[in-house]
């Protein structure tokens, strides 16, 4: 007799389906450096699917920290920062994040999905409320699943329907507001100015997920409160370091007792083994070359408007976007599968966000650039994406910039 177990797996069909249609556009094997061009089967196929915005995974000054590091402490911690994984250098880059971030303190985590995890689940209790954007980022969603709160969700972006939640709640609850700075599909910013004031009135703190805003705007790419001037007024704002600061892990800033508070209570730290000692030099090898070299996040936004000049005067429908990702839209799932592998076969690498993630009718190709790109190669993309549009009888909207 089959377990039920089994059963569930067994039905699990979808990605069998897109396979045999040659069409299945995840996991792709790359044999090469994270870069503007990488190696796949052999082939040189332009990246527009990474998320290293500053173009620092392959800088040599990063891997020359990575390899020092490994050199004096090893591979390894061999146990969590709660007892035996603090090393000297992750406290470092603590204070180094925390200035740099603007808050008085800051703890690093093994990755930004368990920043995300371990800090909503532990702030709030059973009588208080978790308010998140429907757009927010699944380590959001996952980490309010986990909480003992009570979770609403507000209309994307939508600062009116946000005032009618909050407005709705005891007066004597604790509310934590938390927002991506940058949304990771759509590419467009929080309305944190609007977010701020409706904060205040309904006495609510908020905690800025800045994933894809680190590194890419604010003073020096302090992210998303920093770009408003605002950064008193967040209370928390958390980062991962596998974007912009080419490395692997995450961190939470914020005042010294909501630190203190996290570090004894934030179960995806204390029972997580603590970043690797090559991670951390990483991140702080790319922090000095953000602070000694600003005119790399210049060259992003440079690049960044040029592409979104092309894709509108080719018509492309691309939403709202205020970054570096520009989603361009399909519309059609087994259509945007379709022009991933056209566009993959004649070596251009974008990603695919079709439903769940997105419903189908919103689905899109998600259109990433870095500070690396060349002009030359964003012209050479675009026009392999009105090839690939035209080959899957999409037809572009013609848009005015």
């Amino acid at each position: 007799m089959r377990k039920k177990l089994q059963d569930r797996v067994a039905s699990f069909q979808d990605a069998k389906r897109i396979k045999e249609q040659g069409l299945y556009p995840y996991f792709r094997s790359i044999s090469s450096a994270q870069d503007t061009e990488v190696i796949i089967d052999g082939k040189e196929v332009l990246m527009f699917g990474s998320n290293s915005y500053l173009g620092l995974t392959n800088h040599p000054k990063i891997k020359e920290a990575a390899q020092k590091a490994i050199e004096k402490y090893g591979t390894g911690c061999a146990g969590s920062r709660f007892l035996n994984g603090t090393l000297d250098i992750h406290l470092e880059l603590e204070q180094r994040l925390a200035a740099y971030v603007d808050k008085p303190a800051a703890v690093l985590f093994s990755t930004g999905f368990q920043v995300n995890l371990g800090v909503i689940s532990c702030l709030l209790d059973r009588n208080d409320y978790l308010i998140l954007d429907e757009y927010d980022h699944a380590s959001i969603i996952d980490g309010s699943r986990l909480s003992f709160s009570r979770s609403i969700k507000y209309a994307h972006n939508d600062m009116n329907d946000l005032r009618a939640k909050l407005s709705r709640l005891p007066e004597d609850a604790a509310k934590l507001i938390v927002s991506d700075g940058i949304f990771s599909m759509e590419g467009d910013m929080v309305n944190l100015p609007e977010m701020v004031k409706i904060a205040d009135e309904f006495g609510a703190n908020i905690m800025m997920d800045d994933a894809h805003s680190l590194g890419v705007i604010g003073f020096n790419g302090a992210g998303t409160a920093s770009h408003f001037n605002l950064t008193k007024e967040v209370d928390l704002i958390m980062s991962t370091f596998s974007k912009s600061l080419a490395s692997l892990g995450g961190f939470i800033a914020a005042d010294e007792d909501t630190i203190e508070f996290i570090k004894h209570r934030a179960r995806s730290l204390m029972f997580s083994a603590s970043m690797t000692p090559a991670s951390v030099a990483s991140v702080l090898a790319a922090l000095d070359i953000i602070e000694s070299e600003p005119e790399r996040i210049d060259k992003l936004w440079a690049n960044t408007n040029y592409a979104k000049k092309l894709l509108l005067e080719a018509g492309f429908e691309i939403g709202h976007p205020e970054s570096p990702i520009l989603p361009i839209y399909i519309r059609d799932n087994a259509k945007t599968f379709i022009i991933t592998n056209i566009l993959q076969e004649n070596g251009i690498f974008v990603n695919p966000v079709v439903s769940p993630a997105v419903p189908s009718d919103a689905s899109l190709i998600r259109f990433s650039l870095m500070a690396t790109h060349t002009f030359e190669q964003i012209e050479r993309a675009i026009d392999k994406l009105k090839l690939a549009f035209k080959a899957a009888s999409v037809d572009l909207v013609k848009a005015s910039i």
